[in-house]
């Protein structure tokens, strides 16, 4: 078969781990679940390991790779499997509202699928967010320590910005983890695939997302200053109380809620960020 021929090997430049394991293989396929009519997107298709059962079953399928030396080999084992469009390109370049509005669908979403690059897996979980509104959901196998981050509550040690971030626009649901030995070659950490299901952009009520962004970033940039100290170039203590919140808090004991509330307060103020 074609998909059995000669592939190149992974790049350690690109952080490229390879998912082989055919047991693990099979679950990321179920967990994605196609459906009719679904507008299925893979970042890093890689060698086909995810790409190939996804095709055989759904039939279409869209793909991003950056790596032209895995491009040709992906394409002749995607023969006879379905129609494969391969996006040559870095992934943050992808403008995903462009690639929804083009599926001819009523309501043009498309679905993320993909074992993203560990080495720029948060870049790419926020270039998603700001195409959020074009996304129905992103299945990601991740490092596991990332989707721990990405799913923490408030008050524990790995909550941080990340997680602030991606829950106050998502629902993040962790699925199942993967082993090292999933993979060629093996990574040195466990991996994990998570589930994320943007929100209705009404219901997040975010006035303005760059200030949300800024406040989050500066609140979690020195996690042992209080809000009143790590927000001082943004706003006064009387704004954080203004916003229902105590200034002496410390960032990670706040609620992705708490942070919308108080953006949401400076942005009806008139406060901005500085640049």
């Amino acid at each position: 078969m074609s998909a059995a021929r000669s592939k190149p090997p992974p790049k350690k430049s690109l952080g490229q781990h390879f998912l082989v394991d055919r047991a693990y293989i099979e679950r990321v396929v179920a967990a994605v679940d196609p459906k009719p009519g679904d507008r299925l997107v893979e970042i890093g298709p890689g060698q086909g390991a995810i790409t190939y059962p996804l095709l055989r079953r759904h039939g279409e399928l869209t793909v991003v790779e950056f790596d032209r030396d895995l491009i040709t080999p992906l394409v002749e084992g995607a023969e006879g499997l379905g129609r494969l469009t391969v996006i040559h390109k870095d992934v943050l370049q992808v403008d995903f509202g462009k690639l929804a509005a083009d599926d001819g669908h009523a309501v043009p979403r498309i679905r993320l699928v993909g074992n993203l690059p560990y080495n720029i897996s948060s870049p790419i979980l926020f270039h998603a967010l700001e195409h959020a509104d074009a996304i129905r959901d992103m299945t990601f196998m991740l490092q596991k320590e990332v989707v721990e981050r990405m799913a923490a509550a408030p008050g524990g040690k790995v909550y941080g910005r990340l997680s602030v971030m991606l829950q106050a626009r998502c629902e993040v649901t962790p699925l199942f983890a993967v082993p090292p030995g999933a993979f060629r070659p093996p990574p040195k950490v466990d991996s994990a695939v998570v589930r994320l299901v943007p929100r209705d952009p009404a219901t997040v009520g975010i006035a303005s997302p760059p200030l949300f962004a800024e406040i989050v970033r500066e609140a979690f940039g020195q996690r042992r200053k209080t809000l009143r100290n790590a927000l001082q170039g943004l706003c006064a203590g009387a704004d954080i109380e203004a916003a229902g919140l105590a200034p002496d808090l410390r960032a990670e004991r706040l609620a992705p809620a708490d942070f919308i509330r108080l953006a949401n307060h400076l942005a009806g103020r008139g406060a901005g960020a500085s640049g």
